[in-house]
């Protein structure tokens, strides 16, 4: 079988690198559980300190693959899973970033991008809302902007993404890697016990609303899915076109 997620490690950093550009990195089933297991292992690994999640591909993900969805608590707990881990873990994204895969960059620690990346809340557009992916994200996204671009799927870009929070940095006029380099220089300079107790600190918050959330919000994304607006938005997105209620 293909390999979806591909893991290599250098000076205690471990970069996860999602690797299926032919479906934009979009979230089946496979992709997900692949990712499950590479972040439990590396989460387990004394010689990690942290975790790099990037991407081969113009496409960091596209969200949910409609062809071979995962379960939404499998989805769910993948998310709450990278919250959870006692190792931070550092999006590192270059290409482009829809709907729940804003959930994976939301549910990281720190995220950088290059100025080329753009963004879209795109579940409404289909039909469904972003219901699981709102977990981390509504912790880290600016109120305003985030009813914005829920509520219209627009696309915005990098420089958008971090003044509002989505991401922690763009690379600007930079590589990526060099805005990238002080981070991780940073992480191999802190003691892992301090790391870990850091982010249990900073993620306490985000832990205790899916605690409290997740089961509903897992409800309302398996309803969601299943009516027919968004059988017909799913219908349409994969024949390109508009669903009837463009206006």
């Amino acid at each position: 079988m293909t390999t979806l997620v591909h893991a290599t490690h250098e000076r205690g950093i471990t970069t996860l690198t999602l690797d299926a550009p032919h479906r934009r990195n979009a979230l089946s089933a496979a992709l997900v559980g692949e990712l499950a297991d590479a972040l439990k292992q590396g989460g387990e690994d004394d010689d990690v300190r942290a975790i790099v999640l990037t991407h081969t591909g113009t496409t960091f993900s596209a969200g949910a693959d409609l062809r071979d969805p995962p379960e939404p608590e499998t989805l769910a707990a993948l998310l709450r899973q990278i919250v959870a881990l006692r190792k931070p873990v550092v999006a590192r994204v270059t290409g482009h970033a829809r709907a729940g895969g804003l959930g994976l960059i939301g549910a990281c620690d720190i995220a950088i991008a290059s100025d080329t990346a753009t963004f879209a809340f795109t579940e409404v557009r289909i039909g469904v809302a972003p219901a699981l992916i709102s977990l981390p994200l509504l912790h880290r996204v600016e109120p305003r902007a985030a009813a914005r671009y829920f509520l219209t799927g627009e696309t915005f870009g990098a420089a958008e993404a971090a003044r509002v929070g989505l991401l922690t940095a763009t690379s600007g006029h930079q590589n990526v890697d060099e805005t990238l380099a002080p981070v991780l220089d940073g992480l191999r300079r802190a003691a892992p016990q301090a790391l870990a107790e850091t982010k249990r600190l900073l993620t306490a918050k985000v832990l205790e609303a899916y605690d409290e959330d997740a089961g509903r919000l897992t409800r309302l994304s398996s309803r969601l899915f299943a009516s027919a607006d968004a059988r017909e938005g799913m219908t349409a997105f994969l024949e390109r076109r508009d669903p009837p209620w463009v206006l």
